[in-house]
């Protein structure tokens, strides 16, 4: 998509896609040149952190605001800024990028917008729980035309912050779509009820979840025996 559309924003069709071992080598050229020391910030750590902020659409200022009394946080939002320009007088993106200037076409131009909305009449997103920020506005413009957006999703089982998912993706849907129609899939085919009433007493003290309860055929079943490995 990028690829046929990227003009639409400035980029040119020819960018290059920087693999994991591109990216480590823009941070290890930023830290020799900002002086950073590798036993403070390591390339990876830095690397990770990048990814995580635009995965959360924040850039080097998010970053260097939240970070005033953190050296170490400081150090890699100064790390971001120039990776970010290395990028972009490379002719470059990265994984995150693609995702990122995908949305800002969406965002930015309303032919592409209404082309694209246009062709994808119905929309299906599975493990809706993991979904990003990014992800999330790309399928409400995808959506927005034909609005046959079907989602699948369980906020018990968010297990992706760390990567950037949002879990008021899920949580607010019924919000963001007020037409949808929820269906709670609430049987149970693989356990019996003492497993399911087990899980349902400890996930139930999660804060922002949506409440549920699993039920299944398998009535009874042996109890639940807890071993501590020496």
């Amino acid at each position: 998509l990028l690829r046929r559309e990227a003009p639409a924003i400035g980029l040119g069709r020819d960018f290059v896609i920087y693999d994991s071992s591109d990216q480590l080598a823009v941070v290890k050229q930023a830290m020799k040149a900002l002086h950073v020391d590798d036993g403070l910030v390591q390339p990876r750590a830095a690397l990770s952190r990048i990814s995580h902020a635009k995965n959360r659409m924040e850039g080097p200022d998010d970053l260097s605001t939240r970070s005033v009394w953190m050296r170490r946080d400081e150090q890699i939002a100064g790390i971001y800024g120039f990776y970010v320009k290395a990028l972009q007088d490379a002719g470059a993106l990265d994984f995150d990028d693609l995702l990122l200037k995908t949305v800002e076409l969406f965002e930015r131009s309303e032919p592409v917008r209404r082309k694209y909305g246009a062709q994808f009449r119905f929309v299906m997103v599975d493990e809706y729980q993991d979904t990003n920020r990014p992800q999330y506005l790309l399928i409400r413009r995808l959506a927005e035309v034909h609005r046959n957006l079907c989602v699948v999703g369980d906020p018990d089982q968010s297990i992706y912050k760390w990567r950037g998912a949002d879990l008021r993706n899920i949580l607010d849907f019924e919000q963001d779509f007020p037409e949808a129609v929820t269906i709670k899939l609430e049987r149970n085919y693989r356990s019996t009820q003492v497993i399911l009433d087990a899980a349902s007493a400890v996930i139930s003290r999660n804060r922002n979840r949506k409440d549920k309860r699993l039920w299944t055929d398998r009535a009874g079943g042996p109890q639940i025996l807890h071993f501590q490995a020496g």
